[in-house]
């Protein structure tokens, strides 16, 4: 995926200015695909010459401008084509996995404080998913379409940090229990 399609993606639920779709990202898409100010603001220019995007630009009298970002037709069109081809996986880069990859050269109990401090965040991250997860209600059934695949991008979420936390509490026991084997040199 790229961040232009995850731009049109929050236009296609409403318009908003650049600084609107950065807090957005911050605080909805950022949770699965991150960008900076920077690279937001250089999208929407490549979205608008594109014909995907148009902007209205509104008078705030002595502030600048508000640029407001609009998906079109022909954005929404081809949003709707790059839904329906196929997803490639995408590429896993977790720094903890190379730490544990390479485990072998350090005490266990280094890894035990990464695991650790990688499971506290993980549990955080959980925390935040579960609380938005509140405001849906608990029958997706009852969901408006844009409600229901928010809802469920948020329950891969929830999934994904569950997932996270039972393999790094699975791992803290193995290297607790292989550092009280008699066998371990560690």
């Amino acid at each position: 995926m790229a961040l232009a399609q995850a731009v049109m993606s929050l236009l296609a639920h409403k318009a908003y200015s650049g600084y609107e779709i950065a807090k957005e990202f911050a605080g909805s898409i950022g949770y699965f695909w991150q960008a900076t100010h920077q690279q937001i603001y250089r999208e929407l220019k490549k979205l608008e010459t594109e014909g995907w995007v148009s902007v209205e630009v509104i008078s705030q009298g002595k502030a600048l401008d508000k640029k407001v970002y609009h998906l079109t037709e022909l954005g929404k069109q081809y949003l709707i084509e790059w839904i329906d081809q196929e997803c490639e996986l995408g590429a896993i880069k977790e720094d903890i996995l190379v730490k544990i990859f390479s485990g072998h050269l350090v005490p266990g109990v280094v890894l035990i404080q990464q695991l650790e401090m990688h499971l506290r965040q993980h549990m955080k991250k959980l925390a935040i998913y579960e609380g938005m997860a509140e405001k849906f209600a608990h029958h997706p059934e009852k969901l408006l379409p844009d409600e229901l695949c928010k809802y469920m991008t948020l329950r891969r979420g929830i999934i994904c940090e569950q997932e996270w936390i039972r393999w790094c509490e699975e791992s803290i026991e193995i290297l607790q229990n292989l550092a009280q084997s008699p066998r371990t040199t560690r």
